[in-house]
């Protein structure tokens, strides 16, 4: 019998590169994208356990991956990053996932957010998201399925008490994104954004108790999102399937809001 090979993975051939792409949701979008084929780029801030871990478990199924430290709101980091990618697998990135975020778990009002706290969440969310989706925009190759996903959240629609920081973040990135859209459009490469409701992650469950987990289950089809589920939308996202999705935002949060 005749030997048959196998139909490429929708993937195949493409560098991914994920922030934040070690823990969380970043962790599930990163392991999909090396599932799909992409040779993957993990980038982490601290935990190079986790990352390495990650690392080790995709290479025991046979994908390419490598792991490297950055800080996203250092522009020498997010340079020296997308060169780091190039140096591993011989090419710029032709899928970027800005997933790095940061929350205060305090929930603090407007009146109570420390100055400090509230310049953290902009250096992570905002200039680390501008930082890699600027670099992205000069070295994602052009008519190369080239794809672009930040994070917002689902929050921007709720508007509640305690996210007033955290929610201007997530602005500040939707509008960012949908520009860049229209500017990288013209080469060929998508930009969209993910705006996930809750989702059942460490960041998620920081601060809160046991009835507030309840109420938002009741909001939301039942339960919280998995992981799996928000990775499922990037996938399409950064797929063939979505060439013509552009400039969109995505709220993934079964209905929460």
């Amino acid at each position: 019998m005749a030997a048959t090979n196998a139909a490429p993975l929708p993937l195949d051939g493409r560098v991914a590169l994920v922030t934040g792409g070690s823990r969380g949701i970043g962790r599930e979008i990163s392991t999909q994208l090396a599932a799909l084929g992409a040779r993957v780029v993990i980038n982490y801030a601290y935990n190079s356990a986790k990352a390495d871990e990650l690392v080790a478990e995709l290479a025991s199924r046979g994908h390419g991956a490598v792991a490297v430290r950055a800080d996203v709101s250092d522009p020498d980091a997010v340079h020296a990053l997308f060169d780091r990618a190039e140096e591993a697998f011989g090419s710029p990135p032709h899928v970027v996932v800005a997933s790095a975020g940061l929350l205060n778990p305090k929930y603090p009002s407007l009146a109570d957010t420390m100055v400090e706290d509230f310049d953290a969440m902009l250096a992570v969310n905002v200039r680390g998201t501008f930082l890699v989706c600027r670099e992205a925009a000069r070295r994602v190759p052009a008519n190369s399925g080239g794809r672009i996903v930040t994070f917002s959240s689902s929050i921007m629609g709720t508007l509640l008490p305690g996210y007033a920081a955290y929610t201007a973040t997530n602005g500040a990135v939707e509008a960012m994104t949908r520009i860049m859209a229209k500017e990288v459009a013209a080469k060929g490469i998508t930009a969209n954004v993910v705006a996930p409701g809750p989702v059942r992650t460490e960041l998620f469950f920081a601060g809160k108790d046991e009835a507030f987990v309840r109420k938002v289950e009741e909001r939301s089809m039942g339960r919280l999102a998995e992981t799996t589920d928000v990775a499922a939308v990037v996938t399409f996202l950064v797929s063939d399937a979505a060439a013509w999705v552009n400039g969109q935002v995505i709220r993934v949060n079964g209905g929460f809001a």
